[in-house]
């Protein structure tokens, strides 16, 4: 893990993400469900991104050169990575969005 944060970009982005969804977690003082959901799309994002970086760098030592059925394969692990994504962004907003949106508003009322 550390060389997948290390040497990808996108990794850090998911890193301060991850890190900004358990602190916001934190402060809103979850329930163990809550928090059950909310590790469970950090780790599938991990695991999307570390395998698509897996996929890519054997791809690349495969075949350095470009080949159309490389640039598929890679373009097919990095899909996965998006569809993680977008349903761990789900998953926080269910899970964060309820009881933020209760703060603000006391806040504010």
């Amino acid at each position: 893990m550390r060389v997948l944060v290390r040497e990808e970009h996108n990794a850090r982005v998911h890193l301060a993400a991850s890190l900004c969804a358990v602190a916001t977690g934190a402060v809103l003082q979850l329930s163990v469900g809550e928090w059950r959901w909310l590790v469970l799309a950090i780790a599938l994002v991990w695991l999307a991104e570390a395998f698509n970086t897996a996929i890519e760098d054997l791809c690349d030592r495969i075949c350095p050169n470009f080949d159309p059925a490389v640039g598929r394969i890679k373009d097919l692990a990095a899909g996965g990575v998006l569809v993680a994504s977008l349903a761990a962004a789900a998953i926080g907003l269910l899970t964060l969005g309820p009881p933020l949106w209760e703060r603000v508003s006391a806040l504010l009322g």
